[in-house]
């Protein structure tokens, strides 16, 4: 069946991403297959999660998407206009509509400019000097007293009031679509629930459609509409958040809510947590190298279901229920 049976029709999509691909030269004539032909697409007003691990490929794949730095193959489209392959001027007018929100909100900004400067800054460059007013209304969105941050610099914020100056900077162009790269993973806990809260209001707010990229399930969860779970470069599965706990069904998606603490993530059903490995195999726990990826299914060193089959031909995404997608032979 097709690796793209998951991709929507025409209408509602904001963002198509078809056949990604990205590599980076790692010396020697090696290269890191840090994105290896995935696809997805995102409706008008959805989020979508990019749930996997570190080294998974999700951040790539989203700075691919902003074209930072372009991907090796593949193609992206925003609201019907091609980004991949266009010349950089033009890119330049298109990130307008495309944002991102870096993980390290304070080595994302500038640290020699006040807050008024950094938040007017995406429209300064177009030579759209914003009003004094337009400024202190969206520092008053996003939660930051304009009269306290005003004149201040990164280094006298805290990480959190940075995070907001970021998304306060994005929302300025009134993108159509926001990239959310481990947005709170930098922060301390209890200003993470803040931000989060923070940025499911401006979606509201500002009708926009996001993307939100983060190693953490129970986050991922309470952000997103759909989830695709990545796995060394390879999309797993892709479910329907509120299907998540009870009908996820690959066995690496098992095995990250078998990792979320009860705390977070309440109710994980008994097959998300039993892992079984088959007589005569053992489990890597050990992430492979993304250099040299294995064969078939990448998931397979680690599976307690694989067999001969996984190691010869790679699983394509075939539709297990309503609006759920799965790469595995033996689910």
């Amino acid at each position: 069946m097709s690796g793209t049976v998951h991709m929507r029709p025409d209408g509602e999509r904001v963002l198509v991403v078809e056949d990604l691909v990205v590599e980076f030269p790692a010396g020697r004539d090696q290269k890191v297959h840090a994105v290896s032909d995935i696809s997805f697409d995102l409706l008008n007003g959805e989020t979508l999660g990019i749930l996997g691990e570190s080294g998974c490929g999700k951040s790539s794949a989203g700075r691919a998407i902003m074209q930072l730095p372009p991907p090796t193959s593949g193609s992206v489209t925003l609201s019907g206009q091609r980004l991949t392959g266009v010349p950089a001027g033009e890119m330049r007018r298109h990130r307008r509509k495309l944002q991102m929100i870096m993980q390290d909100p304070v080595s994302a900004l500038n640290p020699r400019r006040k807050v008024k400067d950094l938040v007017a800054e995406g429209l300064d460059i177009w030579g759209e000097k914003p009003s004094e007013d337009d400024v202190r209304a969206m520092l008053t969105a996003v939660g930051l007293p304009p009269d306290v941050v005003w004149d201040r610099r990164p280094h006298e914020l805290s990480g959190g009031q940075c995070q907001r100056v970021c998304i306060a900077r994005a929302l300025m162009l009134h993108p159509g679509v926001l990239i959310c790269d481990e947005p709170v993973s930098s922060l301390d806990v209890s200003v993470q629930a803040q931000i989060l809260n923070l940025l499911q209001e401006s979606k509201a707010r500002f009708g926009l459609s996001m993307i939100f990229i983060a190693h953490d399930l129970a986050v991922v969860k309470s952000v997103s509409d759909r989830i695709m779970i990545m796995y060394l470069g390879k999309v797993c599965e892709i479910i329907g958040s509120a299907d998540l706990v009870e009908h996820a069904s690959h066995p690496y998606t098992r095995l990250l809510l078998a990792s979320v603490p009860e705390a977070a993530l309440s109710a994980v059903p008994a097959q998300a947590v039993e892992q079984k490995p088959t007589a005569g195999e053992t489990t890597a726990t050990e992430l492979p190298s993304p250099l040299s990826p294995p064969s078939g299914c990448r998931f397979r060193t680690r599976c307690p279901l694989a067999n001969g089959r996984c190691a010869e031909a790679e699983p394509e995404l075939r539709e297990v229920g309503p609006g759920r997608f799965l790469a595995c032979h033996n689910v």
